[in-house]
């Protein structure tokens, strides 16, 4: 029986046309007004399309536990296909996305994560050498810094050494159609004109694509080591039931890898080295503890040596997830607490107003690391209810593993070798739709200790 309670929401057409523009050109700050107005479910409606908002915790899961099938994700990122591709993951549905995540997964395991440590800390080293001089003060952009670096590691992850010095050249190539991808969702409604961000991204999706399929010839004519760390060699290889995929797939699933490293773990490093750097006790903290478990050999570093990096990272993923919400097309009426949201609509929980809910957290708006240290008797359940940045079951981050150990790594390693003091002493504003990234950068003073 469907429930006939209403979706609660602004009233009047000029009401929720304020909140749609809202929601679009800062959505945290319009979650946050829309959660407080009407409560953490809430919906917005304009014209024929009413989207729903869902951030209270027990709704969302209910969201979760439905079947996939009640749910397209391709026209809600449409927009994106002429960056990630019409066969990316990300805009895959039924069994599209069931064969092409299978194929993928056995990519991302344990002994490949174990071997990308190394690298990760190497990239690290690189860059604070090229960039800072022991003692002397200088300042920098470093989120403009943490996107170069999470790129080289990225080519490094997802090629292996061969290309590595080519890392910033792949990353020139791409970064116009990442450009694009960040625009307001106006500025990516479809349209043939030339010099806009549109035309550059198509421009450099076709030169990634040729670029990747030299990639493919050379990897296939040397031969492919099955027991090779490269991502790409796992993909080339990839096999299910007589299933592989095609070269249109493989360069897909790779951009959609490079872009979702290179945005949004770079983003949520800017955050947690942020929070961390204004934090009274956090810096000093992760300093003692990488000094104690990474050696200047970046040897041997694992994540389980550094659980207060670890925990500084969850604990920014919470106040700062990557996507602000996550929305997908509702294909049938689906009950979700005591509302029906009915065919058609958009969907979108939000992970910013889980990790803000009281009910879950104890003063939500404080950054405290240690509320995610395993001594927290708590923590596992508050994380089963309200902690999901990278989403949950088959739709979650392929890529999540990963994006957790680089970013408790480099954290480390930033803590251990840099004194950092941001310019404004305090934290930036959100800005962005599909990733939230500091408005303006994170412009500060930084002093290379080591």
């Amino acid at each position: 029986m469907n429930n006939n309670e209403a979706i609660p929401g602004p009233r009047g057409a000029r009401a929720n046309l304020k909140t749609a523009k809202a929601l679009v050109t800062e959505p945290c700050g319009a979650l946050d007004a829309l959660a407080a107005d009407h409560g953490l479910t809430s919906q917005v409606t304009v014209g024929p399309l009413r989207l729903v908002i869902v951030g209270d915790h027990e709704h969302v899961a209910q969201v979760l536990a439905t079947d996939n099938l009640a749910f397209r994700w391709r026209r809600v990122a449409q927009t994106l296909t002429i960056v990630i591709g019409k066969t990316s993951m990300i805009v895959s549905d039924g069994e599209d996305h069931k064969r092409r995540r299978g194929l993928a997964q056995p990519a991302f395991a344990k002994r490949r994560l174990d071997s990308w440590a190394t690298r990760i800390i190497e990239e690290t080293d690189r860059l604070i050498d090229e960039e800072f001089t022991v003692g002397s003060p200088r300042k920098a952009d470093l989120h403009v810094l943490h996107r170069t670096l999470i790129r080289r590691i990225s080519v490094r992850v997802l090629f292996g050494d061969s290309l590595r010095e080519r890392a910033d050249e792949i990353g020139e190539r791409i970064e116009p159609a990442m450009q694009y991808a960040g625009q307001p969702a106006l500025g990516q409604i479809p349209h043939p004109l030339p010099f806009t961000f549109r035309a550059r991204a198509k421009r450099a999706r076709i030169e990634v694509d040729s670029l990747l399929d030299a990639v493919f010839r050379e990897r296939r004519v040397a031969g492919i080591d099955p027991e090779s760390d490269s991502l790409v060699d796992a993909l080339l290889l990839a096999k299910t039931e007589g299933q592989v995929l095609d070269d249109a797939e493989l360069r897909d699933q790779i951009v959609t890898l490079i872009g979702a490293g290179y945005d949004t773990t770079s983003a949520v490093l800017s955050w947690t080295i942020a929070r961390a750097a204004l934090h009274p006790t956090a810096w000093q903290l992760l300093r003692a503890e990488a000094a104690q478990q990474l050696d200047n050999a970046a040897t041997h570093a694992r994540v389980k040596a550094i659980p207060y990096a670890s925990a500084t990272v969850d604990e920014a993923l919470r106040l700062h997830p990557a996507g602000p919400f996550s929305p997908r097309e509702v294909v049938r009426d689906i009950e979700v607490g005591p509302y029906t949201v009915r065919k058609g609509s958009v969907l979108a929980y939000s992970p910013h107003l889980m990790g803000r809910d009281a009910r879950v957290w104890d003063n939500p708006l404080s950054f405290q690391p240690d509320r995610f240290l395993a001594t927290n008797p708590g923590v596992e359940h508050q994380r089963r209810l309200a902690w999901i940045p990278f989403g949950r079951g088959s739709r979650s981050c392929i890529g999540f593993a990963l994006a957790q150990m680089q970013l408790a790594l480099l954290t480390a390693r930033f803590a251990q070798r840099l004194d950092i003091a941001l310019t404004d002493g305090s934290i930036p504003k959100p800005s962005g739709l599909i990733v939230t990234r500091p408005d303006g950068g994170l412009p500060a003073t930084v002093t290379r200790q080591t």
